[in-house]
This record gives structure tokens, C-alpha cells and sequence, in this order.
């Protein structure tokens, strides 16, 4: 982490129904008393979030910090991750407001928006942070980078829906694609490879975290943690939908993998490919199969980490 130099906050303030507002004043008025420099920063548009995190870094910036969902936080990493040159770690704050905040359970950011800015000035203070993992995706479309978890299946299914709804808005239109593609959907052809061992066949879903957490608090992936060096992918495979609504929810508590047709990998490299599937990551759409995912370890520093480590 850099000595010294301004703390940039990137915030999406329609995040969290002004959540990601009220936590850019709160970590705004903490590193104020703390007597460190801030900068606001409030992109138009994801693309503007980018290139935003990614000038904060080039510029000098001690750490960047996403105020907003997950959404926000991964625009963030991606500028952060576009501009690190080697040798270096860029530095990612995170004052969690959005719905699900999945990432801020990974990495062991206070959800409480006045923790999280205690926390996140305790470690620029002290010069401390979490060392964490970073994976990388290579699509036919473009490269990007993830935190917590990559899925393609069912639930990339019902994102797409849901994003060609205009109506209704929030959660209940996320539900009504829910009911929709469980009618619709049929398991897939996959073919999937993790450390060069190959393996094909039908499956409902397909997961691969560097986190453990996704869609609001579900454990899909529940070994995997951010600092470990390893990938889990989770497979769920063919199930009558019966079983399939009985195994879903099953996820919340990460105890699906004990069902017969769940079954789990590890390693550092994963390939994925099937017919006519998209990828979703950290809620954001990385594009159609294949993916290639390679972990990069020890890739990138977490200031407000509950468990960061001292310097």
C-alpha cells in the first residue's frame, strides 16, 4: 500500500437506495478526523467507473474505494487491475451498500457502513491490509477479473431474463424470471476443465468462486476462500425440478454438496464451455462460453478488511 497520497471514492449513488451515499459521507467525515486526503468521484455510467478507478491508481491514489454494491466494486477492481504494473498491488477500499454485498462477506468488510469506515481508516492508519486472490477471465469478447464467484446455468439464465424485463423493478422482477426459466430451462452440455484434468456432462449450474458467497448470501461455492491459491468450482447436475427447488435452497447454509449429484473441484486454472450459456460475475455479465479463469494469487490489497493483517 502507498504512504501516503489521496483516497479516492468511487460511488454509485442510486446503489443500496442511497446506502452507497450515506456510506461515502460516512467514510468521507472518518478520514476526514483521521486527516487523510479524500477524493469523490461519482461515474455516469460503468464504463466511466473504470476508466475512474483506473486514473485514481495512476494518479497516485493510496487506495481506491468502491461505495456501492457489488456491482460497483467489481468496476472498481477492473480499472484498479487495468492499471497496476508489475511489482505493485493496487489498494481496494469497500463500503459496502448494496443489496447483496457478497464480497464484503468474502473479504471480511463490515457490512455496518460505520464499521466498515472505522475499519477502513484503522488500516490506512496502520498500513495494513488483506492480501487477496484475483481471478481472471479471458472470454472471446474481452478479459476482466472477478473477487467472489462465476456462474453460467441456471441462475446466468435468470439474470438474462430479468435484464430483458422492463417491469417490474427490484427483487420481484428477478423472482418472476426465477419461476419463468424453471419452466423453460433444460441442463446443459458442459465441458469443463480444471487444471488440465477434463470433464463433461449434463449439469443445472456451474460455479467456479474465489469467494465463497453469491445472490445475496448463498454459500455455493463453500470451501473457497479469497486468500487460498485455489479455485472451487461447484456442479450441480441433472435434477427434475422437484428436486432441484428442494437442493437451491440448500445453498444459503453451503450444505448442497452433500447431494448425489453435486459434485466439487479445485485448482488454479479452470476452463468452461457449453453451447448457447453466458457467464455471470460478481452480478456483472462477462459474456458468452467458453471462459478461460486463471487465479492470480496474492493479486490485489484490502484496506477495511476485519482481518487484515498488520504490516
Amino acid at each position: 500500500m502507498r504512504a501516503d497520497g489521496p483516497v479516492y471514492l468511487i460511488v454509485n449513488p442510486r446503489a443500496g437506495r442511497g446506502r452507497a451515499a450515506a456510506g461515502a459521507a460516512a467514510a468521507t467525515a472518518a478520514l476526514g478526523a483521521a486527516e487523510l486526503p479524500v477524493l469523490v468521484r461519482e461515474p455516469k455510467s460503468a464504463a466511466q467507473a473504470i476508466d475512474q478507478a483506473a486514473q485514481a491508481w495512476s494518479q497516485g491514489a493510496r487506495a481506491v474505494v468502491a461505495c456501492g454494491g457489488d456491482g460497483t466494486l467489481n468496476r472498481v477492481l477492473q480499472g484498479l487491475m487495468r492499471a497496476s504494473k508489475a511489482g505493485e498491488l493496487p489498494a481496494l477500499g469497500l463500503m459496502p451498500a448494496g443489496t447483496g454485498n457478497d464480497n464484503a462477506r468474502s473479504l471480511g468488510v463490515p457490512v455496518d457502513l460505520g464499521k466498515a469506515a472505522q475499519a477502513l481508516v484503522a488500516d490506512l492508519q496502520h498500513q495494513r491490509s488483506k492480501v487477496v486472490d484475483v481471478a481472471r477471465v479471458r472470454t472471446t469478447q474481452d478479459d476482466g477479473w472477478f473477487i467472489g464467484v462465476l456462474s453460467t446455468g441456471f441462475d446466468s439464465s435468470v439474470n438474462e431474463r430479468a435484464n430483458r424485463r422492463k417491469w417490474p423493478a427490484g427483487r420481484a422482477k428477478y423472482i418472476l424470471a426465477m419461476l419463468g426459466e424453471l419452466g423453460a430451462f433444460q441442463p446443459v452440455d458442459y465441458q469443463v476443465t480444471v487444471d488440465g484434468s477434463q470433464t463433461s456432462g449434463l449439469g443445472m449450474l456451474v460455479a467456479v468462486g474465489n469467494g465463497a458467497n453469491y445472490g445475496g448470501g448463498m454459500r455455493v461455492c463453500p470451501s473457497a476462500r479469497v486468500d487460498d491459491g485455489q479455485l472451487e468450482l461447484t456442479w450441480v447436475g441433472p435434477v427434475s425440478k422437484p428436486a432441484f427447488l428442494r437442493v437451491f435452497p440448500r445453498v444459503f447454509a453451503g450444505t448442497h454438496l452433500a447431494h448425489p449429484q453435486v459434485r466439487a473441484f479445485s485448482g488454479s486454472r479452470v476452463s468452461i464451455d457449453a453451447r448457447g450459456q453466458v457467464a455471470y460475475a460478481d452480478g456483472e455479465r462477462f459474456g458468452a462460453l467458453p471462459v478461460d479463469i486463471e487465479l492470480e494469487t496474492g493479486a490485489l490489497e484490502v484496506v477495511g478488511a476485519s482481518n487484515s493483517a498488520a504490516a
